[in-house]
């Protein structure tokens, strides 16, 4: 048995969850979520969610958990949101935001714009003597992950100076480098 999957998600006050046709709707202050499972039945007690699986077989065994941890991450998602947080290291690197499209220069020949999903809300963060800092928060943790993931990709932090986008407390492997 799964030990994340048989674990009851608590619904706190002021979140309603509806399960309806293979979709699972959270509706809460800060908006609503849906998601669509298979393979495990999803129920509504009182002020408990829980997601339960018919047999041990290897498809169910494998979403049990999932859908669980998704489920919880929706109400979380509803009740106070997510936030993740990008430094960009490195001499000239600057970032800035008008709405959702966030202007990047990370030492290419041209800026890089990028238009964020309207879900995620983006913050650009500027001071004197500190590293530019992007700050992206979402209901959505999942959509919220990829859009950070997009970030950093455009230049990953390398290993010798560290220069490049990296998430707020990354620890990144540092290499030597060449001895004379």
């Amino acid at each position: 048995m799964s030990r994340i999957g048989k674990s009851p998600i608590v619904i706190p006050a002021g979140v309603t969850v509806e399960v309806k046709d293979g979709i699972i709707t959270v509706k809460g202050k800060n908006g609503q979520l849906s998601q669509e499972f298979s393979d495990v039945t999803v129920t509504v007690e009182g002020d408990q969610v829980l997601v339960e699986r018919s047999s041990d077989h290897k498809d169910q065994r494998a979403k049990h958990g999932l859908y669980r941890s998704l489920i919880n991450n929706m109400i979380v998602g509803v009740t106070e949101g997510f936030t993740k947080s990008l430094e960009l290291v490195g001499v000239g690197y600057r970032a800035s935001n008008q709405g959702q499209k966030l202007d990047l220069a990370l030492g290419f020949s041209h800026n890089i714009v990028l238009e964020v999903a309207p879900e995620v809300t983006v913050e650009t963060i500027s001071e004197k003597g500190k590293n530019p800092i992007v700050k992206l928060t979402s209901l959505d943790k999942q959509l919220l992950g990829a859009v950070a993931a997009k970030i950093r990709g455009f230049r990953k932090p390398e290993p010798y100076k560290g220069k490049g986008v990296k998430f707020v407390g990354e620890v990144l492997r540092r290499k030597a480098g060449k001895s004379a």
